[in-house]
């Protein structure tokens, strides 16, 4: 599920770059991008969450080490990526 999420959420902020290079409101899709990250991270937490239930460690001891940084570094991207919209048009307005 967090893979789908997570890919909803690429298209969502590329769409978002899209509409405002194109002069187009890009709020929405800017939430979107921004909501569909935030429901990555969700999905991802559950997932390790189940495996602790199940007390599935040998699962644990291999994603959770290295997937920590991939969600820290994919998230804030997804941020800056985000909310670049909107520090370029407060860039262009001095």
């Amino acid at each position: 599920m967090w893979i789908i999420l997570g890919g909803i959420a690429i298209i969502a902020t590329f769409i978002n770059l899209y509409m405002y290079k194109t002069g187009k409101d890009y709020k929405l899709a800017m939430a979107m991008g921004l909501s569909f990250t935030a429901l990555t991270l969700c999905a991802e937490y559950s997932l390790v969450s189940r495996w602790v239930k199940v007390k599935d460690w040998a699962a644990l001891l291999d994603v959770v080490p290295s997937m920590e940084m991939a969600l820290w570094v994919l998230t804030i991207i997804s941020i800056l990526l985000n909310i670049t919209p909107i520090l370029l048009g407060q860039k262009n307005k001095k």
